[in-house]
């Protein structure tokens, strides 16, 4: 599965008066790690939906589980890739991970949305393109373990 990484710093305004993370900043945090994810497969949302002639990728469903509070200051990473493709939907897997502990985990349900034919305020699920699949399908090779040319000499 294609996967990726995005650093978050949490700052004092992303946490309840406790000093921990409100817990709705991890569902914004995802959002920002999905359009990541799909930058980093080379497929920026806002081209790839005009491309495909839909108006986006709407969230549908979405949970979490808390292992670890995460607070004022912390340096966190999400790791987000898509783990279950249906006919026009998908999940993705976020995990939030702090200093090297699972510190949270969250999945989003996604459907791939384009304009109700007959009813204009309602949106409809088609089906996924095979290239957008075949592309976060795929497994990233970190940029340290691909093959560099040997040295001569």
């Amino acid at each position: 599965m294609f996967t990726n990484r995005v650093p978050i710093r949490v700052e004092f305004g992303d946490c309840d008066p406790a000093q921990i993370v409100f817990y709705a900043n991890y569902f914004r945090w995802f959002d920002q790690c999905t359009s990541a994810l799909f930058r980093a497969a080379g497929m920026p949302l806002e081209p790839l939906f005009k491309s495909h002639g839909v108006v986006g990728i709407p969230l549908v469903e979405a949970r979490a589980q808390f292992f670890l509070p995460s607070r004022f200051g912390d340096e966190l990473v999400a790791e987000s890739g898509v783990t279950e493709w249906r006919k026009s939907s998908f999940i993705i897997n976020h995990k939030l991970m702090r200093g090297g502990a699972l510190a949270m985990e969250g999945w989003e349900t996604r459907v791939w949305a384009a304009a109700h034919p007959s009813e204009p305020h309602r949106l409809k699920g088609v089906p996924l393109p095979s290239e957008v699949i075949r592309i976060l399908s795929r497994t990233r090779i970190p940029s340290s373990a691909k093959k560099r040319p040997k040295r001569q000499g």
